[in-house]
């Protein structure tokens, strides 16, 4: 086992993570869709107690996210989370608001109402997952930052990476391709968070929206989708000389990674036909409520091929729009080979812990979530 094979088995583990956070982030889109679902305050609490019972692993997996990028490649943890803090700091105090929307909202005392929370819930909806659908398109459209080794020697300001401008990140979102991407992100979890939503609550009204709501939100999604994964096949990528380091710009870099990697291409096209199927099926079919399972595991597997293909295959998957070769692969941004071999060896338990989250979801689901089951037991 060589350095570069650790190297590129933790931008495996990376990449598995975020794409299990987006599959996630169906918690967030149910919620974006809370008046759209429920109509009456009794829906929207079934509703807001069957996305309460999950929104504790989306906020895991985030915060595992964050520490796995943390401990393989620092530089891209200490130049992304510390230059454009702006963006992941709207990011991640949208999932504060949520987590105490969920807990305040019927509390004794609560003299803002429970309307005020539930509106809280709904930007949270919105905000969580346009923003991190913008944040991942720089991972090929590039940021405005800069990395200088020598500053680690300047002891008044001894900071190896710095942004380019004032912005904090917030130049993102002034990329109409970021945008496109974040706005694709956003109506998946929509989508998503209401195929939960069908499988799990028991209410045949909330059903019928739902249903309803995917045959308008499927078009709009792809339409963005395949606008944005045109441009990204099309457009030039920022690969780099294995041999020297040196970053360069290639034509169509990620349709060559797509056909190199036949695989990843394979892993794509599969999850794109599963997420079909789960949709399309679940608007067709007024019986079948299991279109969360082939949608989310279609989904995991397209995020996971396109995160893949961003790092892999000699590329730089944080491009610099100000400095070409301040861009981050793999390679340049890992840490030592004894961090990456040693917590290699820690990795060998996330199987164990994946199977106690299907445990524990599995223990949580086994009834389907009713009116009776919140006005009779402790519920948010």
């Amino acid at each position: 086992m060589t350095y570069t094979f650790f190297q590129q088995y933790w931008w495996f583990l990376v990449s598995l993570l975020g794409a299990l956070l987006v599959f996630l982030m169906f918690v967030q889109g149910a919620n974006s869709s809370l008046f759209c679902l429920g109509r009456t305050p009794e829906e929207r609490r079934l509703l807001i107690n069957s996305t309460g019972r999950k929104w504790e692993f989306t906020f895991t997996t985030l915060v595992t996210f964050g520490g796995a990028f943390f401990a393989s490649f620092p530089l891209f943890y200490s130049t992304s989370f510390g230059g454009a803090y702006w963006l992941w700091m709207i990011i991640l105090f949208s999932f504060v608001v949520q987590a105490v929307s969920y807990e305040f909202q019927h509390k004794l005392g609560n003299f803002l109402g429970p309307k005020v929370f539930q509106v809280c819930l709904v930007i949270n909806g919105v905000v969580g997952p346009l923003l991190l659908g913008g944040a991942v398109a720089t991972f090929f459209t590039g940021s405005n930052f800069i990395v200088d080794h020598g500053s680690l020697l300047d002891q008044a300001q001894p900071v190896i990476s710095r942004w380019a401008n004032a912005s904090a990140g917030l130049d993102a979102l002034l990329n109409p391709w970021n945008l496109i991407l974040g706005i694709a992100v956003l109506l998946l979890s929509r989508i998503l968070g209401v195929l939960y939503v069908i499988n799990n609550v028991a209410d045949a009204t909330i059903r019928a929206r739902g249903r309803r709501i995917i045959r308008y939100e499927a078009v709009a999604f792809l339409v963005f989708f395949l606008t944005f994964f045109v441009y990204l096949t099309l457009t030039e990528g920022y690969a780099y000389d294995p041999a020297t380091g040196v970053i360069f710009m290639e034509p169509m870099k990620y349709l060559h990674n797509l056909t190199q990697m036949w695989y990843l291409s394979v892993l794509l096209l599969v999850g794109v036909v599963l997420l079909l199927f789960g949709m399309v099926k679940t608007v067709f079919s007024t019986v079948y409520i299991q279109g969360i399972w082939p949608a989310g595991i279609g989904v995991v597997l397209v995020v996971l091929s396109l995160l893949l293909c961003a790092g892999w295959n000699n590329t730089a998957y944080y491009p610099s729009t100000a400095d070409l070769q301040s861009s981050l692969s793999i390679v340049n941004s890992c840490s030592s080979e004894f961090t990456l071999r040693t917590m290699s060896i820690v990795s060998v338990l996330v199987p164990f812990v994946l199977a106690y989250i299907v445990y524990a979801w599995h223990a949580i689901d086994k009834r389907k979530l009713t009116h009776e089951e919140i006005e009779k037991e402790e519920a948010y």
